[in-house]
C-alpha cells in the first residue's frame, strides 16, 4: 500500500513538474511570438514614418536655407546697387568738376573780379540768342556785365532777378563788339547772325592786313561795352567782292557756345 501511494505521489509531482515546464515554455513562447508579432506589426509603421519624415525634414531644412539664400541676394542686390548709385555720382560729380574747372578757366580777365555761375535755360533761336544763369543781383550781378568761359567772350548780362540773370550771346542778332588785333590800332564791329550763322565783321579796309586765323580781342575803348583783351573770335575766312573796297569777314566764336554748363560774370560795368 505504502509503496502504491509512494508511486502514486511521484506521478502526481512529475505530472506538475512536467505541467509546470509545459505552461512555461508555452508562456515564454506565446509572450516572445507577441513580442515578434508586435515587431513585425510597429516595424512598417516606423519605417513609414521614417520615410515621410526624412522627406519633409529635407524640404523644411531645404525651404529654411532657400530662404536665406533669398535673402542674402537680395541683400547683395542692394549692396551692389548702393555701390553702383555712389559710383555713378563720382563719376558725375568728377565730370562736374572737370567741366566748371575747363568753363571757369578765364586767365584773360586778369584781376578784375568774377562771379561763377550755373546755366539753367538755353533758349537759342535762329534769332535770338540767350542762356538763363543761376545768380542775380544777390551776388552783385548787374545788366550790362560781359560774360565769359572758357576760350572768351560769351556776351553780356540783359535782365536780372535777385537770384537768376539772362544773358545775351554774342552770336545773338542785337549783340555788337567792338573788337581789335594785333597792334590794338584797328577796330571792327563784330554782329551776331543767329546762333546758326555765327559770327560776322563787314566793311573791314583793304588796307588791313587780316588772314584766317587772326584773333580778335575786345577794344577796351572809353565808353565800350566790354573791358579790353577778352578774346571774342578767330577769323575763319576773309572774302572780297568784286569792286568792293571793304573785306568781310566769317569768324568762330573763342568759347564754345554750344556747351556751355558754368560761366563767370565779370564785375565789371562801362565807365560813364
Amino acid at each position: 500500500m505504502a509503496t502504491d501511494r509512494s508511486r502514486r505521489r511521484t506521478w502526481t509531482l512529475s505530472l506538475a513538474a512536467l505541467a509546470t515546464i509545459f505552461i512555461l515554455y508555452l508562456t515564454t513562447g506565446i509572450a516572445s511570438g507577441l513580442r515578434s508579432g508586435a515587431n513585425i506589426v510597429v516595424t512598417p509603421f516606423s519605417w513609414a514614418v521614417n520615410v515621410i519624415a526624412h522627406p519633409i525634414g529635407h524640404l523644411l531644412a531645404g525651404t529654411v536655407n532657400y530662404s536665406d539664400v533669398v535673402a542674402q541676394n537680395e541683400k547683395l542686390r542692394y549692396q551692389l546697387a548702393r555701390a553702383q548709385e555712389k559710383a555713378n555720382q563720382s563719376w558725375a560729380y568728377s565730370r562736374q568738376l572737370q567741366q566748371l574747372t575747363t568753363d571757369l578757366n578765364v586767365p584773360f580777365v586778369g584781376s578784375l573780379p568774377t562771379v561763377a555761375a550755373q546755366v539753367t535755360t538755353i533758349s537759342p533761336t535762329n534769332f535770338a540768342s540767350t542762356v538763363s544763369i543761376s545768380k542775380g543781383r544777390n551776388s552783385g550781378i548787374l545788366v550790362g556785365m560781359p560774360v565769359v568761359a572758357n576760350g572768351g567772350l560769351v556776351g553780356r548780362v540783359t535782365a536780372t532777378t535777385p537770384n537768376g540773370a539772362t544773358v545775351r550771346l554774342i552770336t545773338d542778332t542785337h549783340s555788337l563788339v567792338g573788337v581789335t588785333f594785333k597792334s590794338g590800332v584797328t577796330t571792327l564791329i563784330v554782329s551776331g547772325h543767329g546762333v546758326n550763322n555765327g559770327l560776322a565783321a563787314t566793311s573791314v579796309p583793304l588796307g588791313t592786313s587780316i588772314v584766317p586765323g587772326t584773333k580778335l580781342l575786345t577794344d577796351g575803348l572809353n565808353g565800350g561795352l566790354y573791358p579790353a583783351g577778352l578774346p571774342v573770335a578767330t577769323v575763319k575766312t576773309v572774302t572780297l567782292t568784286p569792286g568792293a573796297a571793304t573785306y568781310n569777314l566769317t569768324l568762330q566764336p573763342a568759347a564754345n557756345l554750344s556747351q556751355l554748363s558754368y560761366l563767370d560774370v565779370v564785375i565789371w560795368e562801362p565807365a560813364a
